[in-house]
């Protein structure tokens, strides 16, 4: 396979789809980036008809519904997208004999303790978000064997919203700031992340896989070291969760062991720390 193939990648409009495009071009590959005006992926004839006349390689699924707290209240659109989406793809991926790579999250996890998840542990969603992602998960294991599944978490890149960006827009305008201390995991660099599933999407390594930049912190030291690296001066508070009340159930530990990447012989992505500041350069270079 290598570098003559195609890959229709899903959800270019957001910062990830938008790294693996930019990714796969750069190797020399053929790139098919879609969003949802030229394949809604909740339509399973739109989804039919453009796959196949793309004939790609393989399709990395980039696109999802991500707004946590109102898919609380939207569960049949958050559903459509993160469940019968992968669905719909899954099923022309498997007529077509082409693989598919899935992003799913940490959400799939109960999230307690204080553990590292292993892919291979049991998950038990505590969010409408997690529930369908996990949905998703397990309509691509039921239809396909040249899957893989790759479990993200604090997603940041350029093109598109994060908390990188959330917190450096709120130091504009805010001298204090309160952010959760007791949710434990690793952020994710889209730009490391494109990298690592360009890779993988060259192998027949399948399988569930997580993929986090390495080392683990909560929310707060992961605040507190985006204000450090941009220069910029405010005041971070501590809160527990319970004190900031958002409305869905975040998980508190969403520590991701890696290790099945190095087991299969991949490159594991850089440390948060190392990801960050390359990130904030290129925000400030843009």
């Amino acid at each position: 396979m290598g570098t003559n193939m195609k890959v229709l990648v899903t959800g270019v409009k957001g910062q990830l789809g938008y790294d693996v495009v930019n990714e796969l071009e750069q190797r020399g590959m053929e790139a098919v980036g879609v969003d949802i005006q030229e394949m809604d992926i909740t339509d399973a004839a739109s989804v039919d008809s453009v796959i196949r006349a793309a004939a790609p390689d393989a399709v990395i699924h980039c696109a999802a519904y991500t707004a946590v707290d109102a898919a609380e209240e939207n569960v049949e659109a958050c559903r459509k997208v993160n469940a019968d989406g992968p669905r719909n793809i899954a099923k022309v991926c498997k007529e077509l004999d082409i693989k598919m790579i899935y992003i799913s999250t940490d959400y799939v996890f109960e999230g307690l303790g204080e553990h590292v998840w292993e892919p291979e542990d049991e998950c038990l969603p505590k969010s409408v978000y997690g529930q369908t992602k996990y949905e998703g998960e397990l309509a691509v294991q039921e239809l396909l064997d040249k899957y893989f599944i790759v479990r993200i978490a604090w997603v940041f890149g350029v093109n598109g919203k994060n908390f990188v960006k959330t917190m450096l827009r709120l130091a504009e305008s805010h001298d204090t700031i309160t952010v959760v201390n007791d949710q434990f995991g690793s952020p994710t660099y889209t730009f490391d992340l494109a990298r690592l599933l360009v890779d993988m999407v060259q192998t027949d390594k399948y399988g569930v896989y997580h993929a986090t930049n390495e080392g683990f912190c909560s929310w707060y030291d992961f605040a507190c070291a985006i204000f450090k690296e941009a220069g910029v001066k405010v005041n971070v508070v501590p809160v527990t969760s319970e004190e900031y009340g958002a409305k869905a159930n975040r998980p508190m530990n969403s520590r991701m062991s890696k290790d099945k990447l190095t087991e299969k012989g991949f490159e594991r992505l850089p440390s948060w720390e190392d990801a960050l500041k390359r990130y904030i350069a290129e925000l400030k270079s843009l």
